[in-house]
């Protein structure tokens, strides 16, 4: 009677060429994750400056986006405190230092509108100022907040986040979203040199 199987040389040789595809596939499922990761969290801060735009138009009245550090930083927790380097984000319309576990309300401080913790990605993320157009080689001065008024344009400009980076480990495309004076919130790709190229910063 004849069996059917494998032989131990036939499991030898596929256990082996499928070593050999992982080791030849794995920087690029890396670099595919770290990427997915970075574009993940510039959805998430843009998503955050559009809530705190919109909000403040809805209201009528000044809404802030802050960015803050949390103790774990995959959950909103109220030991928060404000951060320039921090992916976790809060809008709403007073400082929501060790509040940001608060319950969403219209009513009671900081009247907390939404929140989002960054989570365990890797993703390191640095707020600052607008370049300023006439010291155009200064480093701007760190930033964590941009307040909206009614008309959806920034009242805090002298302070607000203009420029916000978005990276990675190495091998992987950072991205930068940039907030105009007049409110407008957009993703960039600071390696694009095109200047037909819509991402291009």
């Amino acid at each position: 009677m004849r069996q059917h199987g494998f032989t131990l040389v036939e499991i030898v040789v596929t256990l082996a060429v499928m070593a050999l595809i992982m080791m030849i596939a794995m920087p690029n499922i890396v670099s595919w994750l770290g990427n997915t990761h970075i574009r993940n969290m510039a959805d998430s801060l843009q998503n955050g400056l559009q809530i705190a735009r919109a909000e403040a138009v809805r209201r009528n009245q000044s809404v802030s986006f802050w960015l803050v550090a949390l103790n774990d930083p995959a959950v909103m927790g109220n030991e928060c405190t404000l951060s320039a380097n921090s992916g976790s984000w809060v809008v709403s319309l007073n400082s929501p230092v060790s509040h940001c576990a608060d319950a969403l309300s219209p009513t009671v401080a900081p009247m907390l509108v939404a929140t989002r913790a960054a989570g365990n990605n890797g993703v390191l993320v640095g707020a600052t100022q607008a370049v300023d157009p006439a010291l155009p080689s200064a480093t701007p001065a760190p930033a964590t907040t941009v307040t909206f008024d009614g008309f959806g344009r920034i009242t805090n400009t002298s302070s607000a986040i203009g420029l916000i980076s978005v990276q990675g480990a190495a091998n992987t495309r950072a991205l930068q979203l940039s907030v105009s004076t007049g409110g407008q919130v957009r993703v960039c790709d600071p390696l694009v040199t095109d200047a037909n190229d819509p991402r291009k910063c």
